[in-house]
């Protein structure tokens, strides 16, 4: 079967699924306080997220990851992982995974393993238990703390990606790459992003630039820059005093489009072939219209790969918040 390439001759290999958009968590600059949720109707059933997973594994996609919301607040989501592990099994998916903030790892990292995950990103900003009720408004650290400890128990590989946000987290930078290196986790930082309306959040006053942040670690540290590229959107180097890797997710500073390989879905079956781009695809209608065939949803699938953007347009270089788009990110899990 013909494998999915689009206009810039990126082949699509890599695919991220939000199962939900509901969270445990209100992270200040992912959603806001009260957020109102969307109407189960609306969105994907799990044997709909495996049907549409299962034609984007057909089409060529290799790296499958997860998302929310927070995925593991999804009844039964599990089913969802197991039934992921056939392609594991047949060897034409080569990895399974999620972004998780960590909250049900506790319980779900022992059959999370057993399904064929190897590895997990916790999203945690702070190791400061008060810093991090702020920042999570609902969140409660020792419940992540003990997540991360059983999902490494479990044999999972664990990152920490955590938001750079200037006057928040710049005075745990040391720490915070110290207590990843004491338990072998990798760490990536990511800029703010301007997505969705949240309120009295500044994003321009949160905006810590991560060019900034490379230049103090390299006061502590040694740097080696490293030239993996996983067609995504991080750069890496290693501390040579640590031996970890440490990444840097720098949209707004330095363009990573031009590797792009991945594209994501909603919970609600809508494609969106950038992040930075409004632009998206309905799924959800060839999934329900036909349930007897795939081939409506692959053309669907083919069409809105073949209108994929070369690059998004995120800009902070005029101290504004240009080519912000107006979804929250929690809708299209980052």
């Amino acid at each position: 079967m013909e494998k999915l390439i689009d206009p810039f001759a990126r082949p699509i290999s890599y695919l991220r699924v939000s199962v939900t958009d509901r969270c445990d968590f209100r992270c200040v600059y992912c959603m806001s306080e009260h957020m109102s949720f969307l109407p189960k109707k609306e969105l994907l059933t799990l044997e709909e997220l495996g049907r549409l997973c299962s034609t984007f594994i057909r089409l060529g996609v290799e790296k499958l990851r997860i998302t929310g919301g927070e995925p593991l607040v999804r009844r039964d989501i599990l089913k969802f992982f197991q039934s992921m592990s056939q392609h594991l099994d047949s060897g034409a998916l080569k990895e399974l995974t999620l972004t998780t903030n960590g909250s049900q790892l506790e319980k779900f990292a022992k059959p999370l393993y057993e399904a064929g995950v190897r590895r997990v990103n916790i999203s945690a900003d702070t190791l400061d238990e008060e810093k991090f009720a702020q920042i999570t408004r609902w969140g409660r650290l020792p419940q992540v703390l003990r997540g991360i400890d059983a999902a490494q128990a479990a044999g999972l590989r664990v990152k920490l990606n955590a938001v750079a946000l200037k006057g928040f987290n710049e005075d745990e930078l040391f720490s915070i790459t110290e207590w990843c290196a004491e338990r072998g986790m990798d760490l990536t930082w990511i800029e703010v992003m301007p997505m969705g309306d949240i309120g009295n959040e500044d994003r321009l006053g949160q905006y810590w630039k991560l060019d900034d942040l490379r230049s103090r670690l390299a006061e502590q540290y040694t740097l080696t820059d490293l030239a993996e590229s996983t067609g995504g959107p991080a750069r890496y180097v290693r501390l040579e005093e640590t031996g970890q890797k440490v990444g840097f997710i720098t949209p707004l500073t330095h363009n990573f489009c031009e590797s792009c390989n991945r594209v994501r879905v909603t919970c609600t079956g809508e494609l969106f072939m950038c992040l930075g781009q409004e632009d998206r695809a309905d799924l959800r209608s060839a999934l329900r219209n036909h349930p007897d065939s795939d081939a409506p949803l692959e053309a669907a699938i083919r069409s809105a790969i073949a209108r994929k953007p070369e690059g998004h347009d995120f800009d902070y270089s005029r101290q504004t918040v240009d080519g912000r788009v107006s979804r929250h990110m929690s809708h299209t899990g980052g």
